[in-house]
């Protein structure tokens, strides 16, 4: 089964960013992100609509 969200890192590798440039894409909106307590992560299904230029409605982070 495939995860539904992934790392800053691991969607940094699959968009050919750096791991800085990764992080600075999440703090600029660029990369849609959840923010679960202190973890930061993609939601994959998000990522993938941006990438095929979709609207998607904004998450907002979630503190545990």
């Amino acid at each position: 089964m495939e995860k539904l969200t992934m790392t800053v890192q691991e969607a940094g590798e699959a968009l050919g960013l750096s791991r800085n440039s990764a992080y600075e894409a999440c703090k600029t909106g660029a990369i849609p992100t959840l923010i679960i307590g202190r973890r930061i992560l993609v939601p994959r299904a998000q990522l993938e609509a941006m990438l095929r230029g979709e609207k998607q409605p904004a998450l907002t982070g979630v503190e545990a």
